[in-house]
């Protein structure tokens, strides 16, 4: 396997090329396309993974009545596309009376392309954050059972921990599995100032591809806490962190680190 040697960002030289794991976005008038003309870098787009939906019959084999939950649990839109596609493939009804705890406002806001928003209960953590997610689900755990919604292969431990430390009835419901894509070819050929994760996932797909992976300099972006909490357990260094007060979105926390850089 050929060694990966990522290039160095420098404070003498601009910034020139970024890696976003996430698939191109689809409209030209993406804020990403902005930041590549104001600051006259190229973006690469490649999705470090893959989601697999699990079926109707393999999601039965774990006995799970979905009805009887009156909280659903989401740290991802894929996580919700999943849930809905499971009941849409299972013929459930959702009770309207469901509870939702998000982990961001974006993905609290992504239920409306299911549900009439102002008609159902969101809530959502202040900074993205499974402390601030945590924070909103301790006002309304009482006499509310869970159902978390995840991937066989990527759950939260932290979020299972505080549940069960906080004597919560739950269950966790797989209705999907992350797969790694490969991503040697885009990595191999090219170097990058800058690399941007946006789930734990990223990170294993890039230690599944090169488990000797060197940083070498390049500067780590990520979005989300646990997605921060994974590039750290992977030991590489975090530079970037999104979403913060000031950066909501990996966009703005971009803007910002390459307003920063340009000056020096």
């Amino acid at each position: 396997m050929a060694k990966i040697v990522a290039k160095s960002v420098s404070t003498k030289k601009a910034i020139k090329k970024i890696l976003i794991s996430q698939p191109r976005p689809e409209s030209e008038k993406s804020p990403y396309f902005d930041l590549e003309r104001k600051y006259q870098v190229e973006l690469v787009f490649k999705p470090f993974i893959k989601l697999e939906g699990l079926s109707a019959r393999e999601f039965r084999r774990q006995k799970i009545d979905i009805p009887i939950f009156t909280a659903v649990i989401f740290t991802s839109r894929n996580a919700i596309d999943h849930f809905f596609r499971m009941c849409e493939e299972m013929k459930i009804s959702i009770n309207q009376d469901t509870k939702y705890f998000c982990i961001t406002e974006a993905v609290a806001l992504y239920l409306q392309k299911f549900i009439l928003y102002r008609k159902r209960k969101v809530f959502y953590g202040a900074d993205g954050s499974n402390k601030s997610m945590f924070d909103v689900i301790n006002k309304h755990k009482e006499n509310v059972n869970f159902l978390y919604v995840c991937s066989e292969n990527q759950q939260d431990n932290e979020i299972v921990g505080w549940l069960k430390s906080h004597n919560c009835e739950y269950a966790l419901a797989f209705m999907y599995r992350t797969i790694s894509n490969d991503i040697k070819d885009i990595l191999e050929k090219n170097t990058y100032d800058v690399i941007c994760f946006f789930t734990p996932s990223g990170v294993k797909s890039l230690l599944d591809n090169f488990p000797k992976f060197k940083q070498n300099g390049t500067a780590i972006g990520a979005f989300g806490s646990n997605t921060s909490k994974a590039v750290e357990e992977a030991g590489l260094s975090l530079t970037i962190k999104a979403p913060l007060p000031l950066a909501p979105s990996m966009v703005t926390a971009l803007d910002k680190y390459l307003a920063s850089a340009s000056k020096k």
